[in-house]
């Protein structure tokens, strides 16, 4: 991204004009403004919820075609109990690690 100093680098004079000034520095607040919610953005907890979320449900949609699978080939049928527990092993430690509190 240019810098807003750079756009008027082959026509200087034009800096001192206050209406460029006061644009300038309202590009600057704007600037402030949006380095702020992006790093609000990244340490959002819901951002974790929702990638937490997205794991679960990849995770039953894989459940879902080991079933068909085994309904169509006769493969072994998927371990629900173990697949269970490892989904909340998951969910607490994710929990955890992000501090959300259950």
């Amino acid at each position: 991204m240019k810098s807003t100093r750079e756009i008027f680098k082959n026509n200087p004079s034009l800096l001192q004009e206050p209406q460029v000034i006061e644009l300038l520095e309202y590009c600057g607040e704007l600037e402030t403004e949006i380095i702020e919610y992006k790093f609000e953005k990244s340490n959002s907890k819901e951002l974790a919820m929702i990638d937490m979320l997205q794991e679960v449900i990849k995770g039953c949609s894989d459940l879902e075609k080991e079933q068909m699978e085994h309904d169509r080939f006769g493969y072994e049928a998927p371990q629900y109990q173990e697949a269970i527990l490892n989904l909340k092993r998951y969910i607490l430690n994710r929990c955890r690690d992000e501090k959300i509190w259950l």
